[in-house]
């Protein structure tokens, strides 16, 4: 599955990427579907910052659901390299469920729209039922079409919340 997202963010380039970069812990409040967000590392090199995140989703789901949803279908590790000099990240993003079976990873650039910034963001989504493993290959095959089903509905719809996140973290930074 592709993973495609474009946003516009009503503030200048380097504002917007050195937010996403730089200030997401400070962005949880702002993102409903995320309970908890953990540095696990950060790393700074030539221009390049590297860091590592736990996420920790949930944030909306109802309690109910919750008790049935394993903590390790909420949580993930996303791996970033941030290129300040083309104001790019790459990143992948490791589920604590299924982790053999899922790979996720994309780019998003960050573009000068004139007062603005233009993130657009592409990746992909691919689940491999031969990695699902301890379950038969034809069960295998309906839980990776679950999974995939699960995980499409959350990566796009948190790359725009995010955005919608960093647009109300500026604005109140603005105004404060």
């Amino acid at each position: 599955m592709l993973i495609s997202a474009d946003t516009r963010i009503s503030f200048p380039l380097s504002l917007v990427y050195a937010t996403y970069r730089d200030k997401l812990i400070e962005l949880v409040p702002y993102m409903p579907n995320v309970r908890q967000i953990e540095v696990k590392s950060r790393q700074e090199e030539d221009k390049r910052v590297y860091s590592i995140n736990e996420w920790h989703g949930g944030g909306d789901i109802p309690l109910a659901a919750r008790a049935i949803l394993s903590e390790d279908m909420l949580s993930w590790t996303e791996y970033n390299t941030w290129n300040e000099a083309e104001f790019v990240v790459e990143w992948q993003i490791k589920t604590h469920a299924f982790t053999e079976a899922v790979h996720c990873a994309g780019k998003n650039r960050f573009i000068a729209d004139g007062d603005a910034t233009l993130i657009k963001s592409c990746g992909e989504l691919i689940i491999d039922p031969k990695q699902i493993k301890g379950v038969p290959w034809f069960i295998a095959t309906k839980v990776a079409n679950i999974v995939e089903d699960f995980l499409s509905k959350k990566v796009e719809p948190n790359l725009f919340q995010m955005s919608e996140g960093v647009r109300q973290y500026l604005e109140k930074q603005t105004k404060g």
